[in-house]
């Protein structure tokens, strides 16, 4: 059974992206990133999600990206916006994704994956400029390049022209419980979602609209 690493960030996105690969009849090997995000929460929604995916193993992959700073996400002196921006957003995180799916193709060589599964998303986040799909075609070349001869390793966005309505009802297709998942930016102490952030106001935008939308 051919094998394929999936970036599992315990977000709706990466669920649904882990979900479709075990669809497209792949055996999953999940891996979390711990990079001094603020939304703590998430390492411990990607291992349940994991779980309940069944997942072949899970990593918890620690790079604290907080010692750069540079953003939101990872720099608590900089401000979590309420409203979403034009442009790059703070929330942008330089270098993540780069980061995190050279550390994927480094695990699914030694696995002997053969692909890796990104729950990137252009609709909704096209300030991001690691989301693109030019970005993600270059990695997959790159990645050709750097590992041994006999490693081939695709990269897959199954969900990079979705919208996040489309995302949602995706999610209820393959069965995945929402109330695992995690999508705030900046939670409250006791885990509650800010609702503030244009995470969370996405997220809620999408639920309601999946529910009176054919889209």
């Amino acid at each position: 059974m051919k094998k394929a690493v999936v970036l599992l960030s315990g977000g709706i996105d990466s669920a649904v992206c882990a979900a479709i690969a075990i669809e497209k009849g792949y055996k999953i090997y999940t891996i979390a990133f711990d990079y001094g995000q603020r939304n703590r929460l998430e390492m411990d929604a990607a291992a349940g999600l994991s779980e309940v995916l069944g997942a072949t193993r899970h990593k918890a992959f620690r790079v604290d990206l907080s010692q750069l700073g540079g953003s939101a996400i990872t720099d608590k002196s900089i401000k979590v916006p309420e409203k979403e921006e034009k442009g790059v957003p703070v929330t942008y995180v330089p270098g993540r994704n780069l980061i995190f799916l050279s550390v994927a193709a480094a695990w699914g060589e030694i696995i002997g994956a053969k692909a890796i599964f990104i729950g990137a998303n252009v609709r909704d986040y096209s300030g991001y400029p690691d989301c693109r799909g030019d970005f993600l075609e270059a990695f997959e070349k790159a990645v050709a390049l750097g590992t041994k001869k006999e490693t081939k390793i695709a990269v897959k966005a199954p969900l990079l022209l979705m919208t996040k309505t489309k995302i949602i009802k995706e999610s209820r297709r393959l069965g995945i419980d929402l109330e695992l998942t995690t999508s705030c930016y900046d939670p409250l102490e006791d885990g509650v979602p800010c609702e503030k952030c244009a995470s969370c106001r996405i997220r809620e935008k999408a639920l309601k609209k999946a529910l009176i939308t054919d889209e």
